[in-house]
């Protein structure tokens, strides 16, 4: 666990170059921000990749934190997440380039792989139609399109609290959907 006062100090002294500062930052707060890039990018190799390119970029804007009685774990969490997004929305554009560059026909699914697929996909989508419009399309956004908290509460016209509520109910809607 961290505390959030000495995460505080932390940036601050990495702000004034102290690198064993952010060895220390590193070894509490570590785990929590690869959690975050691991939940975006369901890769470990890539998880890491950018938790270290988080780390560069905590390291070269801890100057730019500023103590306003949040916790600053929450800038941290930001950094890690938008970090993921940004990686997983430039692995979607080249793999989207380079597929069109091909005529892919796949002979390893079989038809009840495919059968299955589709039951999901299917479900999925009226579990989706049991959720308010609103909120689906906000859900879509999240998990299917990128979208970050705050794009989707500017988005909807909620605030950001609100956005998360919604996200989080329609996810517990959505599992006990899934799960009959």
């Amino acid at each position: 666990m961290h505390d959030v006062s000495r995460v505080e100090q932390l940036l601050e002294e990495i702000a004034q170059g102290q690198k064993l500062s952010l060895s220390e930052l590193y070894e509490c707060t570590s785990a929590k921000l690869y959690g975050i890039c691991l939940r975006v990018l369901e890769d470990e190799s890539l998880a890491q990749d950018v938790l270290q390119e988080t780390y560069i970029k905590i390291w070269r804007n801890a100057n730019q934190y500023q103590v306003n009685g949040l916790s600053p774990m929450t800038w941290l969490i930001t950094i890690a997440r938008n970090s993921a997004i940004d990686r997983k929305r430039s692995l979607a554009s080249k793999f989207a380039e380079s597929i069109d560059d091909y005529e892919l026909e796949s002979d390893e699914s079989s038809p009840e792989a495919v059968t299955h697929s589709h039951e999901i996909s299917r479900q999925i989508e009226e579990c989706l139609g049991t959720l308010e419009s609103e909120r689906a399309d906000a859900v879509k956004g999240a998990y299917l399109e990128g979208l970050s908290y705050a794009d989707l509460a500017e988005k909807f016209s909620v605030p950001l609290n609100t956005m998360r509520t919604w996200l989080r109910r329609s996810l517990q809607k959505l599992k006990g959907c899934m799960s009959q």
